[in-house]
């Protein structure tokens, strides 16, 4: 599975997630290596960089500034899954690795 080009969108997260349905994420991929930008909704400008393998599972660290001012950072792992319509689903499981350390679990759907 290649990401390259790809955008994203936040379809649910958990409530202790920053990014909403407002957030867009630009992927581009180069072999096995995944980069974003992202913005939207909380968020004033956020990056990944993760790792993908042979199924298409991410392997990401991310960081972002959202709009209080704040610097936040993450770690997630994200599964794919084709939709019927050949759209990419993204099953995420994230952690905070700044502010208060919790966990949660996001949705993103190929736009």
């Amino acid at each position: 599975m290649n990401y390259n080009n790809k955008r994203f969108k936040v379809f649910e997260n958990s409530d202790n997630g920053e990014t909403t349905t407002e957030t867009i994420f630009e992927y581009k991929q180069n072999e096995n290596i995944l980069t974003s930008e992202y913005s939207g909704g909380q968020i004033v400008r956020g990056h990944l960089i993760g790792l993908v393998d042979d199924n298409g599972k991410i392997e990401m660290s991310y960081h972002q500034i959202n709009t209080k001012g704040e610097l936040m950072t993450g770690i997630c792992f994200s599964e794919p899954e084709l939709t019927e319509n050949g759209k990419i689903k993204l099953y995420e499981n994230w952690k905070w690795t700044s502010g208060d350390k919790s966990s949660g679990k996001s949705v993103l759907i190929e736009i």
